[in-house]
């Protein structure tokens, strides 16, 4: 472990923010581009749904595997590397010649996106004490909301000047400058005993998630139990769940494992992988709240969307505040407290009757809960609780879960509105319904250490690892 002086962390710090908020930007801004991109190679909504699904399916591929790169060959050669697959996959999607290519682009930045965050996590557990920890990942996690209120800012403001294609050439640019910063202020932290790569691991989850996630992307969420039983749908996810004991077995035989189950040892990483993937379920949520809107004030679709705003602001202010109550109160209260608004602003959003007042008062709750969720305060335990050897695989879990959740979610929460007749009255009944399930991950997460006994494990970690 190489913990840095202030200055040098602090410079660490901005590295880290620049690489993790370019990949987040990344997501939120190509929304506005969408009707150019679908003008110009001639393709219909269905398809021009894969700019996002190519992107999210590499994603989470991408995410486990960068990670324990890392963790087998140091932080800054993997970070980078991620860096320069996505500006690899941003100049392949601006100078597509085809539809299928910038889909290959798509992809390719995905999978570079992937590592970034976690291998950022993981360099902070690697060069922060665990005092600061919290702060640190509070400000990276911060990224999330300010992404998703400047990016399709961002998108427009560049549509107006120059044509789509400019939202992926602007990323060359910045990703240099983040690689050049990187390879100056990163520490090339390396195992001090050589471990082997863990091959078969890396196919069969590849195979599991990718299985997982087109089957539930190609789900019908309003109606269920129809869409599963298409060969488009069913097939895949019966493959998922078959490769999951196949990749438990090669796991646990694996010498250096993508996946470490030692750590499904630990009561806190097997409570904090339940509440990140609860986290996802609720952000899913999210893709819903302007079909409530528009059915409960008449609103366009335009106007519902920017009824979010209130969301993203909370996130943004609430992850910085998250990260420094971990620093002084522990995780266990923090994310007990992250658990119960985001189940207290969904209920509100489902029992309510729908008027302004509650609208905005149960979209800033919800908000202010998420940022803790998806912030700071899941991987803070995660560091604790994993070595420094498996620090950033560690990290990678926590994505892996969350991003389950969301695809998972998606399918939830609309299959739950349809059964409830659509409208103000189905929507409001499935918030509610998951606003309950998080509200119960509360109660599972007063199970968590509480600050002393989690600072010992820290004590007892940090001397194991230097």
């Amino acid at each position: 472990m190489t913990i840095l002086e202030t200055k040098a962390r602090n410079q660490l710090l901005g590295v880290l923010f620049a690489g993790v908020l370019m990949a987040a930007l990344d997501i939120a801004i190509v929304g506005p581009a969408l009707p150019a991109i679908g003008v110009q190679f001639g393709v219909d909504e269905r398809a021009l749904s894969w700019v996002f699904s190519a992107y999210v399916l590499t994603n989470l591929i991408g995410t486990p595997i960068a990670a324990r790169l890392s963790d087998l060959f140091g932080r800054r050669s993997i970070y980078i590397l991620n860096i320069l697959l996505f500006a690899l996959g941003s100049l392949i999607v601006a100078i597509a010649p085809s539809f299928e290519l910038m889909l290959v682009g798509r992809a390719v930045q995905g999978f570079g996106a992937g590592g970034i965050f976690p291998v950022a996590s993981a360099v902070i557990g690697d060069t922060f004490p665990a005092d600061q920890r919290g702060r640190a990942l509070g400000l990276i996690g911060a990224v999330f909301g300010m992404a998703f209120l400047l990016g399709p800012l961002i998108g427009g403001l560049l549509l107006r000047i120059a044509s789509w294609h400019w939202l992926f050439f602007v990323n060359l640019p910045f990703a240099a400058l983040v690689v050049a910063l990187a390879w100056r202020h990163i520490p090339q932290r390396r195992p001090t005993t050589a471990r082997g790569f863990d091959l078969p691991g890396v196919v069969i989850i590849t195979a599991l998630l990718a299985a997982l996630a087109y089957g539930l992307t190609q789900l019908d969420a309003t109606q269920v139990a129809t869409s599963i039983a298409s060969p488009g749908v069913w097939p895949f996810l019966l493959a998922a769940l078959l490769l999951v004991p196949v990749l438990l077995l090669v796991e646990r035989r694996a010498a250096s494992p993508l996946i470490n189950l030692a750590l499904f040892r630990s009561r806190q990483v097997g409570i904090i992988t339940a509440v990140a993937f609860g986290a996802g379920v609720a952000e899913a949520a999210v893709v819903f709240v302007p079909a409530l809107l528009v059915a409960a004030f008449g609103v366009s679709n335009s106007t519902a969307s920017f009824m979010l705003l209130p969301v993203v602001l909370a996130m943004a202010f609430g992850s910085p505040l998250a990260g420094r109550a971990l620093d002084h109160v522990g995780s266990r209260i923090v994310i007990v407290i992250g658990c119960a608004l985001v189940g207290a602003g969904l209920l509100l959003a489902g029992l309510l009757v729908p008027t302004y007042v509650s609208f905005y008062l149960s979209a800033a709750t919800f908000g202010l809960g998420l940022s803790v969720l998806l912030g700071a305060s899941l991987r803070y335990v995660m560091l604790n609780e994993a070595s420094a050897a498996d620090r950033a695989s560690a990290q990678s879990l926590l994505t892996v879960f969350t991003n389950i959740g969301q695809l998972m979610g998606g399918v939830l929460v609309g299959a739950l509105a349809a059964s409830l007749g659509g409208g103000v009255s189905g929507y409001g009944g499935a918030f509610a319904l998951v606003g309950g399930f998080v509200a119960l991950l509360a109660l599972l997460a007063l199970g968590l250490k509480g600050q002393a006994a989690e600072r010992a494990g820290v004590s007892d970690q940090t001397s194991v690892a230097a």
